[in-house]
């Protein structure tokens, strides 16, 4: 029987990794990532996952592998692993951490494939938590506060948390962005969030579809007043959410179905290598 690594790859710069050189990075917290999901050898999005990468290595390592570095490992991984499967790319500095080469390396790339998720199907209830991440436009790693929110939330009897930052303002939730109906448009929260991947899609092809949006500072006591709420990630392109706290919001399925729509008129990458889409 194969085992699990086996099955779906672990690449470091191109290569299968050895457990040798995954045990530096089994603490290392200076590093960044981007998670997708692969459908039939096929992705979504990819050129926000390209964009995301560059961006933030810039900023934490001063410059950036290529985009056709970064294509190379992932379309070995996605070759070689099954044709559904989820696929995280995490770009990191050879020099380890706590030194000021960190800052100024050429990042290496180490690509983790596992079994393809949908994420939860819901409807989640979310407790609400002050909280705002640090450098909130980067999806870095080492981020033990939102596991830490996430367990108190599901021993409070919810599912998960949702972040309010210090004027008060709703902004993302654990590892999700948060989204708003009020009944003709999409409601993003108005804060300092990851601009996430679906989310990026999502907004793309609203437009195509009539579908009004905006973005506008979305405080607790207001949220009643919404139609519905929905988070989303790389897993899905929304799963609904009935309560913020104390707060009950309808479910609203017509929501769902409008982000859903969205997500499936989004182009697909013949193959991750290559710049083409198609529907």
């Amino acid at each position: 029987m194969a085992s699990h690594c086996e099955t779906y790859p672990i690449l470091l710069n191109e290569v299968p990794a050895t457990a040798c050189d995954l045990a530096p990075l089994a603490f290392a917290g200076f590093a960044h990532f981007t998670a997708l999901q692969v459908r039939g050898r096929r992705v979504k999005g990819l050129d926000l996952h390209l964009a995301r990468l560059k961006s933030a290595s810039i900023e934490l390592f001063g410059r950036a592998p290529s985009d056709d570095t970064v294509m190379r490992s992932v379309r070995r991984a996605i070759e070689i692993g099954p044709q559904d499967q989820s696929l995280t790319v995490t770009a990191f500095s050879p020099e380890g951490e706590f030194t000021a080469a960190s800052g100024s390396t050429e990042p290496s790339l180490l690509v983790r494939t596992g079994p393809p998720s949908d994420g939860p199907r819901g409807p989640l209830r979310l407790s609400v938590v002050e909280h705002q991440r640090y450098h909130p436009g980067i999806k870095h790693v080492g981020e033990g506060a939102k596991t830490h929110y996430l367990c108190k939330a599901v021993a409070q009897g919810f599912d998960d948390a949702a972040f309010v930052d210090r004027h008060g303002r709703l902004g993302e939730a654990t590892i999700w962005n948060l989204a708003f109906w009020d009944g003709r448009s999409v409601v993003w929260p108005r804060a300092q969030v990851l601009a996430g991947t679906m989310m990026g899609m999502i907004q793309r092809q609203l437009g195509g579809l009539g579908i009004a949006q905006r973005h506008e500072d979305v405080f607790l006591d207001g949220v009643k007043r919404f139609a519905g709420a929905a988070v989303l990630n790389s897993w899905s392109p929304g799963v609904a959410v009935t309560a913020f706290g104390p707060i009950a919001v309808p479910e609203a399925p017509a929501f769902m179905e409008v982000l859903r729509a969205a997500f499936e008129v989004e182009p697909v990458w013949l193959d991750a290598a290559e710049d083409r889409r198609v529907r």
